[in-house]
């Protein structure tokens, strides 16, 4: 039954009012990770959709999880093969709140702009096509034939391909990605940015450049059977909590674990496991053996001091460096003549703890490499990445069981979307297979990634927006430039379940296009459709939603694609649209038939758990690189300084939020509840700045540009972090961080590297 939440605007401030500081966790998950799962699932869902949703989550014959890209268990899946924060994703995309017409009757666009991410996306799901004309201030309802009609006339008339950019979002299954790519460039443009240029970029670049694969190269077994385990800038415990059953099962076997991260997580720390009756009662597993709290991007000092180390102890696996890799002794030489105070400086570690690590190093055969945000989201997160690679090869742990690289991609199938094409830089490869499929000759030019694509409709050199999935405004740095840029373009479309930011920063003419869930039957053309995703270990799998939509008007995103595609395109090149959106294994036929490694596709994900893409580096030891072999990459120490009275602050999620989706208001692990706008302070830092806990601040961003960029009314915390680090969640701090301010070579925002200074309010 379909309920009206309380839509009534809050006041101002009314929950950052309630905000209270509690102790942080010191174990992620147990018995509160189950309560909290359940309570907000019956709460927003009730009993029964609750029961049928969870209890097909991530099974082999249900739907695929739309938050992390954590991989499944092939060989044994619980009954509830799920994680605190799985639950919660499910609870918010199958709420029975709905929203349409009545409500954009009674909430104009200036009204819903006051609002906070939380209070928007809570209202309910989209149910029906709207559209706000002319610059007006309100959407209203319009057909699905208009709306493709409106979105055509606009593509139809621009005086090039290149003034449309379409952004993909990684919650857009395999299917989708595949049509979308398609028909972005049977229309002419290589304009496809999409969320991995704003998260793990830095990784696909880097492993591409050192490995010949911009893709990890380890199993879920690899991880089981892993000697030592480092995990490296990454929150396993909110931002990937199954992560935390494979660390378990690796202790258990007998792993060692390094963290290596400048917050003291919970999910480094100990993890209850709420499947077993040990983890419910709260005796759980110790998981860090070590714990490096690192200052932010110490990480690339840090790594070349421990080849440096391991070159010192002997340990060199020298028979895979001579038949698998280029370049070690310009690196060996590199390393050879470290600079000891640099790495001291930069990391604010003791030179023993950094010898004791590499001792655990030494004595280890099987190593498994993790990261995540927290290193990709630096200037020079490629080289510290590259850095990694060279200490794996160093000790030959690719390719071997138990050992490689585990880049862990945060959204469930950003992953797939690269796979199936979505990139601005598509291989020729690619472009010449699916010229053959379809008979056209796709565009060469390299298109825009996602900052260049705000330059561009800024600028004016684009005009039309298209957003498959997610909250562009919300997820990109520079939240007021993104937000101006989208409002000058001629039209903005976005294909969504939920209401955010993105749909109030509006082109003069936008359209909000309500579509499926992951969770929902899927009966395009009168066939009970599936669709497939890739999760971080390369697997493929099928997801089929149990759940009756939200709307009788709701459509899935391949048939809305295909009707803006031919629309737009018609019978251009004969790309049969109508077919695709009627049977989608008509486009995984095409998928099998154009992307390297699915060839017969459609027969490979009928069977139980999907497939592995082959991954030459892990299956192999073959590196297709230019050189042929892996690639040893020598880079520069670099030590980042702060002016005095200056902080280095780090943007981070909470426990209740993924990606821009804010779940609800509090952070259970890091003692923070009913409120967001809060930053993390060393007790140093704030006595020596004259400041005190619970004190409220500007945080003010200074940069070359000369250009201060605020974020207004945060309370200080005082936090376990090292002097000089502190944190606070986005997206309330992407205002801070510039458009240019990116990574070297990967374009990612620098959003674990911003120069602030704390202003005490009035």
């Amino acid at each position: 039954m379909t309920t009206t939440p309380d839509r009534t605007p809050p006041p101002v401030d009314t929950e950052e009012a309630r905000l209270a500081v509690g102790r942080p966790a010191t174990h992620a998950a147990g018995l509160k990770a189950v309560q909290v799962s359940l309570t907000r699932a019956v709460k927003q869902m009730g009993v029964v959709k609750s029961a049928r949703n969870l209890l097909t989550l991530n099974q082999v014959d249900g739907f695929d999880c739309m938050s992390c890209a954590w991989p499944d268990p092939q060989d044994h899946r619980h009954t509830a093969e799920f994680c605190e924060n799985g639950a919660k994703a499910v609870s918010w995309e199958g709420q029975r709140e709905t929203v349409g017409a009545e409500f954009f009757a009674t909430h104009p666009i200036s009204v819903l702009e006051r609002q906070t991410e939380y209070w928007l996306e809570r209202q309910g799901r989209l149910t029906e096509p709207m559209v706000r004309r002319g610059g007006s201030d309100r959407y209203e309802p319009i057909s699905w034939e208009d709306a493709f009609a409106l979105v055509a006339s606009h593509l139809q008339r621009l005086d090039g391909p290149d003034e449309a950019l379409f952004y993909t979002s990684g919650r857009a299954s395999n299917e989708a990605a595949f049509v979308y790519q398609l028909f972005a460039r049977a229309f002419g443009t290589n304009n496809l940015p999409d969320c991995s240029n704003m998260c793990h970029e830095s990784t696909s670049v880097g492993l591409a450049r050192t490995i010949g694969i911009g893709k990890g190269s380890v199993s879920l077994q690899d991880l089981h059977e892993a000697d030592l385990i480092v995990i490296s800038g990454q929150n396993p415990g909110t931002n990937h909590p199954r992560m935390l059953s494979a660390l378990e099962i690796a202790k258990q076997n007998g792993a060692r674990i390094i963290a290596i991260n400048p917050l003291r997580e919970a999910g480094l720390l100990a993890f209850d496991n709420p499947q077993k009756p040990k983890g419910l009662a709260g005796l759980g597993t110790s998981l860090a053996d070590r714990y490096l709290q690192i200052r932010s991007n110490g990480d690339l000092a840090l790594w070349q001091a421990i080849g440096h180390l391991l070159l010192a102890r002997g340990v060199a696996d020298t028979s895979f460096i001579e038949r698998h890799t280029v370049g070690f002794e310009d690196w060996a030489a590199h390393v050879k003549d470290l600079d000891w105070d640099a790495v001291l400086a930069a990391t604010g570690l003791a030179r023993a703890e950094i010898e004791a690590v590499a001792d655990m190093f030494a004595s280890s055969q099987r190593i498994v490499h993790c990261w995540a945000m927290g290193i990709t989201q630096h200037r020079n997160a490629v080289a510290t990445i590259s850095e990694f690679v060279n200490v794996a090869l160093l000790q030959g742990m690719i390719g071997k069981p138990g050992a490689g690289l585990c880049p862990v991609r945060g959204h469930s199938n950003v992953q797939g979307d690269r796979t199936m094409g979505i990139w601005e830089k598509s291989p020729d490869s690619f472009l010449d297979a699916l010229g053959a499929e379809f008979g056209f000759e796709p565009p060469r030019e390299h298109g825009h990634d996602a900052a260049a694509a705000v330059r561009a409709l800024r600028d004016g050199r684009a005009k039309v927006f298209v957003g498959l999935g997610g909250n562009f405004a919300s997820a990109m740095s520079d939240t007021h430039v993104t937000e101006a840029a989208l409002r000058s373009a001629a039209l903005t479309v976005q294909i969504s379940t939920k209401l955010n930011r993105s749909h109030l920063a509006a082109g003069r003419d936008a359209l909000i296009l309500p579509t499926l869930g992951r969770t929902e039957k899927d009966l395009t053309g009168g066939l009970v459709q599936r669709v497939t995703v890739e999760d971080s270990m390369s697997a493929v799998h099928a997801s089929r939603g149990r759940s009756e939509p939200a709307g009788p008007l709701l459509r899935s995103e391949v048939d809305i694609l295909c009707g803006i595609a031919h629309a737009t395109l018609g019978d251009r090149h004969e790309i049969p649209w109508t077919d695709f959106a009627a049977d989608y294994s008509r486009i995984r036929e095409s998928i099998g038939r154009v992307v390297p490694g699915c060839e017969a596709y459609d027969e490979k994900i009928s069977r139980r758990g999907g497939f592995t893409l082959p991954h030459p580096p892990r299956d192999t030891r073959t590196f297709p690189t230019a050189a042929g072999k892996a690639v040893f990459t020598v880079s520069p120490l670099e030590v980042l300084t702060v002016p005095e009275g200056r902080l280095v602050l780090q943007t981070l999620r909470s426990h209740d939020q993924f990606n821009t989706t804010i779940y609800g208001l509090d952070d259970r692990y890091r003692g923070i509840h009913s409120g967001r706008r809060v930053v993390f302070v060393s007790a140093a830092d704030l006595a020596e700045l004259g400041l005190a806990d619970g004190d409220r601040v500007d945080l003010v961003s200074e940069w070359e540009d000369g250009v201060e960029r605020r974020a207004d009314d945060f309370r200080l915390v005082s936090y376990d972090t090292p002097k000089g680090c502190i944190a606070a969640y986005y997206p309330e701090t992407n205002p801070l961080i510039p458009l240019d301010s990116q990574a070297l070579e990967s374009g990612t925002p620098t959003s674990k590297w911003v120069v602030v200074r704390l202003v005490p309010r009035g």
